[in-house]
């Protein structure tokens, strides 16, 4: 180490390069949080049912996904997938479904926790107006859990931005997929992974406090 040069001119020359993954991480990362936000609530919505199939599926579903490892999802989707389905699937599609299906298991925890804090006697007043149990979630039940739940599905937003870096595996344009593609041409690993590990702190880390300066706001309602 002590006769290592760093060369951070090559993060200089090359910082357009770099900097153009962002765009994409960022894309990954909301795509990722609206697809994996709409399947948690269904899901959430199939745990508190007082259909048994249901409840059996959304658990079942839950321990699989958040009991195997992420990468290995995303390579399952990537590569088994398409011979399963007898399709194509280009690589941003299948990080997108692979991080949504992972996340979504872990915001349906998120809703369940949330559905839970909502008083039992407002469900029962809305059986006693006669609204059918979706009715009742959907006009009564959801709207008090989304303001529970919020800053939790931001905090998994953070999340979702650095589980995007798993996109690099399956060749996705995203900024770790940059770093590793101009490694591998200049030989700098050390500045390159360096700089790339401050642009993930630049962008989470802003967000990470905001989420907590969110939760203490609430705390005090």
């Amino acid at each position: 180490m002590g006769t290592y040069r760093f060369r951070w001119d090559v993060i200089l020359a090359n910082l357009d390069f770099l900097l153009s993954g962002v765009g994409m991480t960022l894309l990954i990362s909301a795509l990722t949080l609206v697809f994996a936000t709409a399947a948690g609530l269904l899901i959430a919505a199939m745990a508190s049912s007082k259909f048994w199939p249901a409840r059996a599926l959304a658990t079942g579903f839950g321990e699989i996904i958040r009991n195997t490892p992420i990468l290995v999802q995303l390579l399952w989707v990537y590569y088994v997938l398409p011979i399963l389905l007898d399709i194509r699937i280009d690589a941003l599609t299948a990080c997108v479904i692979g991080l949504s299906i992972y996340s979504s298991a872990f915001i349906a925890e998120v809703f369940r926790a949330g559905i839970q804090s909502v008083p039992l006697g407002h469900r029962e007043a809305a059986q006693v107006l006669g609204l059918s149990p979706f009715t009742a979630f959907v006009r009564i039940v959801a709207p008090q859990a989304v303001r529970t739940v919020l800053p939790p599905l931001a905090a998994n937003f953070v999340q979702l931005i650095k589980y995007s870096s798993l996109a690099a595996v399956i060749s996705v344009g995203e900024v770790t997929r940059r770093g590793m593609e101009l490694s591998s041409s200049t030989f700098r690993p050390l500045e390159i992974f360096s700089f790339i590990a401050v642009v993930y702190f630049v962008i989470c880390w802003p967000l990470s406090q905001g989420v907590q300066l969110w939760e203490r706001h609430l705390a005090r309602r």
